[in-house]
């Protein structure tokens, strides 16, 4: 008898266990959120207004001056050649992606709300991973067009002809589109039930998955081959493409002839350690070792200054540019004194 009540007490334990596993799955189900609270600055608020000026001044500076580079490859004739259409596309892909991020984060300082709703966290995080990933392969096809430039010369205009260049910038957009939306939709078809405050200024993978209360190993795994495709592989193929470059600037007599051709890949060089280091520690790093703050201060280095710093490397240091300013400003100073 007495074994026969530690049995039914045993069951009676296990049934009100399994009960209430059974009730916390559906409160978590029922709890699973529908709009997230960005954080953003929230952190320093005596600090949200300096942030918001400067923030809106580096914003306009980089839609300013990313515009004239469009405007200046477009209209200048010296400037028609694939190197600059495909400075003018990246150009527009800066400014695209910025737009996506800063307008929404100085909504967030003015108001000191943060509110988002779960559709607009992830178009938002669609459209920064999709234009990220379309920097990272415009950067490998700029290379490409260096290396043909300078180490097949006689076959440039031939190899690098406005067809092609138009075909490479679409095959770049048509190759990244449909991974980004797998990889969104995969993202937000987990359950959020934890929390919804992201403790961020913009919805991105890092924060977003924290949060999300199932088995994210799939979605880590499928970041991790993303990095390496749209990362990793272009970055490998920049480097045999420089490479290439430099063994054949090497073999040039002249000293102007290797200077000159040093000048026109230097910037682009720059560009490319700025963009592929701080890529390479926020999203190939695991995610444990990287504290909420530095990955704030990470997003803020790849979101706002390097697209702040990239026109004024090309043009400070291309002058083909610099030429074609003079020009555009001499053409203004005209029409304005008529």
């Amino acid at each position: 008898m007495k074994n026969v009540s530690e049995f039914k007490c045993i069951n009676h334990v296990e049934f009100v266990l399994s009960t209430d596993e059974e009730q916390s799955k559906t409160e978590n189900l029922n709890n699973t959120v529908t709009e997230f609270v960005l954080l953003g600055f929230s952190d320093v608020p005596h600090l949200q207004w300096m942030l918001f000026g400067i923030f809106l001044l580096m914003y306009l500076t980089i839609l300013i001056c990313n515009g004239i580079i469009m405007l200046v490859t477009r209209t200048d004739p010296a400037l028609q050649s694939p190197m600059y259409f495909f400075l003018s596309n990246f150009s527009f892909v800066e400014i695209c992606y910025v737009t996506v991020t800063i307008p929404r984060m100085l909504l967030d300082l003015c108001t000191q709300k943060g509110t988002i709703t779960f559709f607009s966290c992830a178009v938002q995080l669609c459209f920064v991973i999709m234009l990220g990933g379309m920097e990272f392969l415009l950067l490998t096809v700029m290379a490409y067009d260096r290396y043909v430039a300078i180490c097949n010369p006689l076959h440039y205009p031939l190899l690098m002809n406005n067809k092609v260049c138009v075909q490479l910038v679409a095959a770049c957009w048509i190759s990244i589109i449909p991974v980004v939306t797998g990889q969104t939709y995969q993202i937000f078809s987990l359950p959020y039930c934890r929390s919804n405050r992201i403790n961020h200024f913009f919805c991105d993978i890092p924060p977003l998955l924290k949060l999300a209360c199932g088995d994210t190993f799939v979605n880590n795994l499928a970041i991790y081959v993303a990095s390496v495709v749209f990362i990793m592989v272009p970055f490998l193929l920049i480097i045999v493409s420089y490479g290439k470059i430099i063994c054949n600037i090497l073999k040039l007599s002249s000293a102007g002839g290797r200077s000159k051709a040093f000048s026109t890949c230097s910037s682009h060089i720059i560009v490319v350690v700025l963009f592929y280091g701080t890529a390479t520690v926020t999203y190939a790093q695991p995610k444990s070792d990287q504290s909420d703050s530095m990955g704030k201060m990470l997003s803020l280095f790849y979101t706002i200054l390097i697209p702040l710093l990239n026109p004024i490397i090309y043009t400070l240091r291309n002058k083909d540019i610099m030429v074609a300013l003079r020009k555009l400003h001499t053409k203004l100073l005209t029409y304005s004194n008529s």
